[in-house]
């Protein structure tokens, strides 16, 4: 039993040393829904900040915008909004101190479901982004 505590207290000062955020995620998005080009009703569900991107830390935006499964919306629309997402609302969420991230990722659900698992009822998009004269870059998966 002593192992087992030990174990997990390294994993969690590992984590928070890491900047990881292994966080509930939260049962429905906060706040007033955030414009976008399309209109949809999109509204942020949580920032997770780690370091496990390719780049280098990472932080990503999850947002739920329920239109995405009641309407039909091509990717080229998505895609906008999550650019608007990623220069109107990530970035100035950024702190100007400390380790800046390489990357971030912004992702957009038709629905609320844990960080990390599939749900292949979902509808979701998500894309990465750097940061370049203070402006997110789209970048290639």
């Amino acid at each position: 039993m002593l192992n087992a505590k030990l174990t997990i207290a390294a994993v969690a000062l590992t984590a928070a040393l890491s900047g990881a955020v292994f966080a509930e995620t939260p049962k429905a998005p906060s706040g007033a829904p955030i414009a976008v080009p399309s209109g949809m009703d999109v509204r942020w569900l949580e920032t997770l900040r780690d370091s496990q991107g390719p780049a280098g830390l990472t932080m990503r935006f999850r947002f739920v915008a329920p239109d995405l499964a009641k309407k039909k919306v091509s990717q080229e629309v998505v895609a906008k909004d999550m650019e608007a997402l990623c220069n109107g609302y990530a970035l100035p969420r950024i702190a100007k101190s400390g380790p800046q991230p390489a990357q971030i990722v912004i992702a957009v659900a038709d629905r609320v479901f844990p960080f990390g698992e599939a749900d292949e009822s979902a509808k979701q998009y998500f894309e990465a982004y750097s940061i370049e004269n203070g402006a997110c870059v789209w970048e290639l998966f």
